[in-house]
């Protein structure tokens, strides 16, 4: 992950979020949902990419914030 990203993860039974360079979860929630919501929105103030971990601790998703600064030239 580049430099502050935030990464959506589980581990011990709950989501959490956690910028790059942080030992520590920023925030924990009980759903993936309130996670992710907690987590785009973190990644939005900062400017950076939202990294969204499945269950297993597989990627599952990306998004770059603001869109603008995506490297990919397709939607979604």
């Amino acid at each position: 992950m580049p430099a502050g990203d935030v990464e959506t993860y589980h581990e011990d039974g709950q989501w959490k979020n956690r910028p790059e360079g942080n030992q520590r979860a920023s925030s924990t929630h009980d759903t993936k949902a309130d996670a992710q919501g907690r987590g785009r929105e973190m990644a939005i103030d900062r400017g950076v990419e939202h990294v969204i971990k499945k269950e297993d601790g597989t990627i599952g998703e990306k998004n770059t914030y603001p869109r603008s600064r995506d490297p990919r030239d397709i939607e979604g």
